[in-house]
């Protein structure tokens, strides 16, 4: 059974704030080291001698991990049925070992299924901020929401 919201409980401008996560240096070594193995991700003396000054977590990682909170937050339970994309990404200042991330998730768009009408695509803003509330990533993503019986 779901609890997370339909797309018809859903608004434009609806708007959802997520719990935080602090982000350590291995897990964004760890993380890097499969998916984005870059010298200033995984490498302290490589970092520190780029425009960095440090090691900074992969923005691919970043947009995991925002994911991860919003899906915490229970909106998605099980109504959430697939993505259709993103657009609009945006990675707008590092995140550094230490830094704790939190999520502002806004719907921007509702557009009911013409051919299956069980379900609809709701238009997300990712906004994600670290400690200082420095925005580190903006990005805009399709879900695929179920509807109401």
């Amino acid at each position: 059974m779901a609890s997370g919201k339909y797309f018809d409980e859903l608004s434009v401008g609806d708007t959802f704030e997520t719990g935080g996560i602090t982000v350590t240096e291995s897990a964004i070594v760890d993380f890097a080291l499969t998916y984005d193995p870059q010298p200033f991700h995984v490498n302290k003396v490589a970092a520190t001698e780029s425009i960095f000054g440090g090691i900074i977590a992969s923005g691919f990682q970043t947009i995991a991990l925002t994911f991860r909170l919003f899906r915490d937050t229970g909106v998605l339970t099980g109504t959430n049925l697939g993505g259709h994309g993103m657009d609009e990404v945006r990675w707008l200042a590092p995140v550094f070992p230490g830094d704790t991330l939190h999520a502002r998730v806004t719907v921007e768009e509702l557009t009911p299924s013409r051919s299956k009408p069980d379900r609809g695509v709701v238009r997300f803003r990712y906004q994600t901020y670290n400690q200082n509330d420095v925005e580190v990533l903006s990005v805009k993503m399709d879900h695929v929401m179920a509807r109401k019986k």
